[in-house]
């Protein structure tokens, strides 16, 4: 009921003659139609409320243009879906998805998605490995050539759609069905078992969620902690930002799930292709460059402080980690662990418990941060390489571009250099230095990894089992040849063919 009051609000805006008649006045005045009038006012008002100083008043910029938004599709005659009510099973085709459209999706009845943009790090390809749904993305032109009703084959591990295949062909990918069920219950006898290789090499083996639902899948694969949670996505689908107690029942849910295995939690990661509709950012040139991540949390301290007091309220549930993204520098963590202490102090000022063990580190996914890591490595407890962002900085390749996508490459040269830099950083300082990017659960990348001296490996919760297997048929003197070998190589490609060689 008191959520439901916003739209009470909503109500009492679409009488103010102010917002309306500003929009009538432009209809008769400059002779536009409706839906430009409506896009050019709202547009006006949304900004009048950014610049002003009450927090409250800003905030109400949300509330514009979620009105603005709605009105419009009612003109343009577009209906609201809810990925999340979709009640038969289906392929989506979309042009793009947001990580919120995917977060939402039934996977009972989404077989599978299809969009026209996007790379395998697009973050809604990220999102469809944590579901566990098959996808086919930066297809350029998959809402041109699939119609409605059409029969797809959705073969997501090749990056092929078939429009209406022919009977043979759907008896080769029924058989195909078949091979990767039985695969799936071979690799059940690794999920109790040691990661570790054939000559002793003990790593972890973790998984990326992105919400407290996503816990059945890690338990059931056997992974042996969390080395990602998402939290950016218990702040979106949703009008208003999540309160102090509902994110401490999702972290507290959490802790607890995993049985104090370790849970590294990331704070709020918002920006670059993620957005929330009530915390309103600003058109950027280039967003995954701009005001996002640790640079929102630093600028308002107020959010960053509700996720932290949650955070270390849920810390005596389980073994809790806190890991920042987007260090670019040391003065970045230096400010975020005053503001740390700064919550303790309230907490024990409240007579709030927490735990004392609670460890703090970084991703590491810009260069900067990984050229630094010795220093890094002096003041905080982990790295985690974050591969999927380090890669684009470094190779200067937006990850969301289908038109270069072939250019993003972790087997570049100098992205295993920048890796091997941060591994024997943190190893110096002896801090654990794992990776939760997307190239921790590559099966051609993990013998190198492993080779450069990564401790823990987290992934998608589907792939921990195929990993577990690979680790143990691994000897680690041998991939630490492998490692030293693809650093003396001159390009990816030489590096590939000797990986699959030496595999």
């Amino acid at each position: 009921k008191d959520k439901a009051a916003i739209f009470d609000a909503h109500l009492m805006m679409l009488d103010d003659p102010e917002l309306i008649g500003a929009v009538i006045g432009q209809i008769e005045n400059d002779k536009v139609n409706a839906e430009y009038a409506l896009k050019s006012t709202v547009d006006m008002f949304i900004g009048i409320f950014e610049q002003m100083d009450n927090e409250y008043m800003r905030e109400r910029a949300a509330d514009i243009k979620d009105i603005g938004g709605r009105i419009s599709n009612i003109l343009l005659g577009i209906s609201d879906i809810s990925l999340g009510e979709i009640s038969e099973k289906c392929i989506v085709v979309a042009k793009d998805l947001t990580p919120s459209d995917t977060a939402q999706m039934d996977r009972n009845m989404v077989l599978g998605f299809v969009t026209d943009v996007g790379g395998r790090t697009s973050h809604s390809a990220i999102m469809a490995r944590t579901l566990e749904i098959p996808a086919v993305v930066g297809t350029q032109n998959g809402t041109i050539n699939i119609k409605n009703g059409d029969f797809v084959i959705l073969d997501g591990d090749n990056g092929v759609v078939i429009i209406n295949p022919e009977g043979k062909i759907i008896d080769e990918y029924n058989k195909k069905i078949d091979e990767i069920i039985k695969h799936k219950n071979e690799l059940v006898i690794y999920k109790d078992a040691e990661s570790i290789t054939l000559d002793g090499r003990l790593v972890e083996l973790a998984a990326n969620i992105g919400s407290p639902k996503d816990i059945a899948a890690v338990l059931k694969n056997g992974a042996e902690g969390i080395g990602l949670f998402r939290t950016e996505f218990l702040y979106m689908d949703r009008d208003t930002m999540p309160t102090e107690e509902e994110q401490f029942q999702s972290y507290k849910e959490v802790l607890e799930g995993m049985k104090n295995k370790p849970v590294i939690i990331r704070t709020l990661d918002i920006g670059g292709d993620k957005k929330l509709s009530y915390l309103p950012i600003g058109e950027e040139m280039n967003p995954f460059l701009g005001y996002r991540a640790i640079r929102i949390c630093l600028d308002r301290i107020d959010i960053f402080k509700i996720q932290l007091r949650a955070l270390y309220r849920a810390s005596i549930y389980g073994k809790l980690k806190i890991m920042f993204p987007m260090i670019s520098g040391l003065q970045e963590i230096l400010s975020a662990k005053e503001i740390i202490e700064e919550v303790k102090q309230e907490l024990r000022n409240e007579g709030i418990a927490y735990s004392d063990e609670v460890q703090v580190g970084i991703m590491i996914e810009i260069p900067s941060a990984a050229v630094t890591s010795d220093i890094l490595a002096k003041h905080v407890d982990f790295f985690s390489i974050g591969t999927n962002d380090l890669v684009q900085y470094s190779l200067a390749v937006d990850r969301m571009n289908e038109k270069i996508s072939h250019m993003y490459d972790p087997y570049n040269p100098a992205v295993l250099r920048l890796i091997k830099m941060v591994i024997d950083n943190g190893h110096k300082e002896g801090i654990m230095v794992g990776m939760c990017g997307e190239m921790a659960g590559d099966q051609g990348a993990i013998s190198v990894l492993l080779g450069l001296g990564l401790d823990e490996f987290s992934m998608s919760a589907a792939s921990v089992l195929n990993a577990r297997k690979l680790v143990r048929g691994l000897n680690y003197e041998k991939a630490q040849e492998i490692g030293d070998k693809v650093l003396n190589l001159s390009t990816s490609v030489e590096i590939k063919e000797y990986i699959n060689k030496m595999l």
